[in-house]
């Protein structure tokens, strides 16, 4: 019996604002305020809240039957909380059926596994807390942003005391093997790895509305078939994508949510197909060989490496000038600081930099706030220069910057002690002119009662 995993990612960014060169050290609020909103709650009405109402509904209609999991970013998660809680609590929601798994991953959304283990364990654990407050489960199984793996990072994830964890079904790395069956980690073989057929994956995803494409249009029926007549000893089919494919990257025209609404049933009437989530498979599956990757691999384009974040130059200075800060950071205890180091890890900084047009290039510009990707790594150079400011005056090394961090605190408390004299001044002001208007007011009473009299 063949076992379907529906794994869904959620994940929005913090987007910047356009941030000057004049603007660093002076402004240091770098956020897009109206665009962040009006991204979350556009996709809240097409994707979120429709999507969850739909399989809310499925799994009380097929009585647990039918299963499904979830990553969602703390990025996310902080937006949900500040422009649609409503959305949050669709997903609570699902949890409570039991039926919905979720799974860990980095709380920022970010590559910091590259760079840092301490760094990548520290945020892993931040998000895997957030989860277990939010939804009451404590993830087992790991999904690394954008799928990144490979053997030293999959080791890392095992050591971190997860059972399993997700990646690519990558053509170059399986060659000849199917994404069909329950690998294990090269180096760490307590590390389950389940690999995302991307075929199947993408033929919902990406083809499901393209009416080129000699498949469409795609029905419900048909796609079971298709899971059906897979080979009879290939195991599990990991149907792996982003949560906006449902309204948001297929529009609700397409039929996307009539596909989704009659998929489970089709796929279920088969007696050899079920559902599963990515802890059952693990449990009642076994690892049928280890799968070497000892390059990272990702779900991006049709390379599927790294090349998306770190393929240019640009992106490259921008990532480690990024985690050059990171030994500052971790002696930085100033809230706001932290806050603003997390939203500036998030991949999709790196991406909107990403030069790789031709096939791959409707994909980078979903969403991408900037015209070019230089104009987003001078954007996003900006934000971190006077980012970097701001943690030298916190968290000073040398004598040169201790002497600017203490001329920055006298140039702030003199700033503060102009404003606390500009209000006072314009508070004496505000009493002159109206002590003014009262003796005026005074005046024109007695003149107009000696005129009466």
């Amino acid at each position: 019996m063949k076992t379907i995993c529906f794994y869904f990612q959620v994940h929005q960014p913090f987007r910047f604002r356009r941030y000057r060169f004049f603007d660093i050290g002076n402004d240091h609020y770098y956020f897009d305020d109206y665009t962040n909103e009006s991204i979350l709650n556009k996709i809240a009405v097409n994707c979120y809240l429709p999507t969850n109402e739909l399989l809310l509904k499925l799994i009380s209609k097929y009585k647990g039957k039918f299963k499904i999991t979830f990553s969602i970013t703390g990025v996310a998660i902080e937006q949900f909380k500040l422009y649609a809680p409503e959305v949050l609590e669709s997903f609570r929601a699902l949890a409570s059926t039991g039926h919905v798994e979720f799974l860990a991953e980095t709380y920022a959304h970010s590559l910091v596994a590259l760079k840092d283990e301490e760094a990548f364990v520290s945020q892993v654990k931040a998000h895997s807390d957030l989860i277990e407050e939010l939804f009451g489960q404590r993830p087992s199984v790991f999904r690394n942003t954008e799928l990144v793996y490979s053997d030293h990072i999959g080791d890392m994830v095992g050591r971190m005391g997860f059972k399993a964890m997700l990646t690519e079904g990558a053509k170059h790395v399986l060659g000849w093997k199917s994404p069909n069956f329950l690998y294990c980690n090269a180096l760490n073989p307590r590390l389950k790895v389940l690999l995302k057929n991307y075929k199947l994956s993408d033929d919902i995803a990406f083809r499901f509305g393209d009416k080129g494409w000699n498949e469409w249009p795609l029905t419900s029926h048909k796609f079971a078939g298709w899971l059906n007549r897979l080979d009879k000893k290939e195991e599990v089919v990991n149907l792996f994508m982003d949560y906006e494919t449902f309204g948001e990257h297929q529009p609700k025209e397409t039929g996307i949510f009539e596909f989704l609404e009659h998929l489970p049933g089709d796929i279920l009437k088969h007696k050899s197909l079920r559902f599963g989530t990515p802890s059952q498979i693990v449990a009642e599956h076994q690892v049928v060989a280890p799968v070497h990757v000892p390059n990272p691999i990702s779900w991006a384009d049709e390379e599927r490496d790294l090349t998306a974040w770190l393929g240019n130059e640009m992106q490259q200075e921008a990532f480690d000038k990024l985690y050059s800060l990171l030994p500052k950071m971790n002696k930085c205890t100033d809230s706001r600081l932290q806050k603003d180091w997390n939203y500036l890890q998030c991949s999709d900084h790196l991406y909107y930099m990403c030069t790789k047009f031709f096939s791959d290039g409707d994909v980078h510009a979903y969403f991408n706030p900037y015209e070019t990707p230089y104009d987003a790594f001078i954007n996003y150079m900006n934000v971190l220069s006077d980012f970097s400011i701001r943690l030298n005056a916190a968290v000073p090394y040398s004598s040169e910057e201790k002497e600017l961090a203490n001329l920055a605190g006298i140039l702030e408390d003199k700033d503060n002690k102009i404003r606390k004299l500009e209000e006072e001044l314009h508070k004496l002001r505000s009493r002159k002119r109206n002590s003014s208007i009262k003796r005026n007011r005074q005046k024109n009473s007695c003149c107009g009662y000696y005129r009466r009299v």
